[in-house]
């Protein structure tokens, strides 16, 4: 992808290297590094700098990223993608059921990346793969794609530092009690498989998520959840611990009488934008096979 950045240099930063003002702009080692081997990839008022040279008051500063490289083993194929929202350095996409995010033996060509791939392929950009939240592949809604390196650098860490809030809906079945509440037990791989994970509270890493019971219908409760630790299959262990496993889940609750898949929904996401600081919010609709179950019947 190619993207150029602007920044104006106010006095806060005058005499900053360029390269400490873009460290201090969430810009990584690794981002720079490969930014210096970008031919003209600094200028300073349209003049091309290094990296050490001094910023002052009033200068424009354009950095210039040029990526040519396309991911390689991830073939582009078509397949519809329901875009929520899209500008230069992301792409917020409201991922179906069923859909992988990546590539893998036997889902090489039905995954996210695969249409991500052939969407950018039509417009004739080259395209690196990166996705700063991961869905399971039964699990449905709202995941965000990094367009360029720095801004897939600056998503990953604060996905890290845990500043990417996001809201999960899922449907279990009978009324949850308490109706609210936070569950805080360790997780760890249940020994004998790759796979799935347990409680354990010798040996398992700290997990922690907050539920809040939003609707009660024809028998199932629909919860919403939010997450301070993001473990593998955390939801799906936690209110299955409470009592009240997801319906459809297949590895901890193969409950499949009104859906075919775990009933889990990303469903709204915040954040601060990775370039420009702005503070996103997105929300992404439950699925008609989960808001069939929830509507009053």
């Amino acid at each position: 992808m190619n993207r150029t950045i602007q920044y104006t240099i106010t006095e806060k930063d005058s005499g900053l290297r360029i390269e400490q003002f873009l460290r201090r702009r969430g810009y990584s080692g690794q981002n720079l590094a490969e930014i210096k081997r970008m031919p003209k990839s600094i200028l300073v008022n349209g003049v091309h700098y290094y990296m050490r040279q001094i910023l002052t008051a009033g200068d424009i500063l354009q950095v210039i990223i040029c990526e040519t490289k396309n991911s390689e083993k991830i073939p582009p194929v078509e397949i519809p993608l329901d875009i929520i929202y899209e500008d230069e350095d992301i792409i917020v996409i409201n991922k179906p059921a069923g859909m992988p995010i990546h590539p893998s033996m036997n889902n090489y060509y039905n995954s996210l990346a695969n249409a991500l791939a052939w969407y950018y392929q039509e417009q004739g950009k080259p395209f690196i793969f990166r996705c700063c939240n991961r869905l399971d592949r039964d699990t449905s809604g709202l995941t965000v794609v990094s367009k360029h390196l720095v801004s897939g650098s600056i998503l990953s860490t604060i996905t890290k530092n845990r500043e990417v809030h996001r809201e999960y809906l899922a449907i279990v079945k009978g009324s949850v009690t308490p109706a609210a509440g936070t569950i805080c037990a360790p997780l760890a791989r249940k020994e004998g498989t790759i796979i799935e994970r347990t409680v354990d509270f010798e040996h398992g890493e700290e997990a922690i998520t907050h539920y809040r019971l939003v609707k009660e219908a024809n028998g199932h409760s629909l919860v919403s959840l939010k997450l301070e630790t993001g473990r593998t299959h955390q939801i799906r262990i936690h209110m299955k611990y409470l009592g009240f496993p997801l319906i459809g889940d297949y590895l901890y609750n193969p409950d499949m009488e009104h859906m075919s898949r775990q009933a889990l929904h990303s469903h709204h996401m915040e954040f601060a934008h990775p370039i420009t600081g702005e503070w996103m919010s997105f929300t992404a609709p439950l699925p008609a096979d989960m808001a069939n179950i929830m509507t009053d019947k």
